[in-house]
């Protein structure tokens, strides 16, 4: 099972909306125990495309997030980002880009009035599966 941080998941929402309409990107810190993944904190980084329909993280972000997840002794468990104005399930420029079949790929999407959150694994094929999670 997937366990996610509700205060944290709150801040995808928020991050999402305040880069709106671009969007928005970061990683997932967490910890994984067997089958079971606790999402404990996100790191927000810059999406240097600033861009509605594709996102490319900010290198120098990504080095400084790995190192602050080594010094809270958390793992970098997986990535996620908006889609402003689509559903929450990823593109084929997500599938294309989804390179490491070990970690979890979330994407938000502010398309209806409320937003819609999904957590997906991408297989070396391209296979996509939709995981179940629980806020906690």
């Amino acid at each position: 099972m997937i366990y996610l941080d509700e205060l944290e998941y709150k801040k995808i929402v928020k991050q999402a909306k305040a880069e709106f309409p671009d969007e928005c990107c970061g990683y997932l810190g967490g910890v994984k125990n067997g089958e079971d993944i606790s999402i404990k904190k996100i790191y927000p980084l810059t999406n240097i495309d600033h861009s509605n329909e594709h996102f490319s993280m900010d290198p120098k972000e990504q080095f400084d997030c790995i190192k602050s997840m080594r010094s809270e002794d958390l793992s970098m468990v997986g990535n996620y980002h908006s889609h402003p104005e689509s559903p929450s399930r990823p593109s084929e420029e997500d599938k294309r880009l989804a390179f490491d079949p070990t970690i979890l790929y979330g994407i938000l999407s502010l398309q209806d009035k409320e937003p819609v959150f999904n957590i997906f694994k991408v297989d070396k094929e391209k296979n996509v599966e939709k995981l179940k999670y629980k806020l906690v």
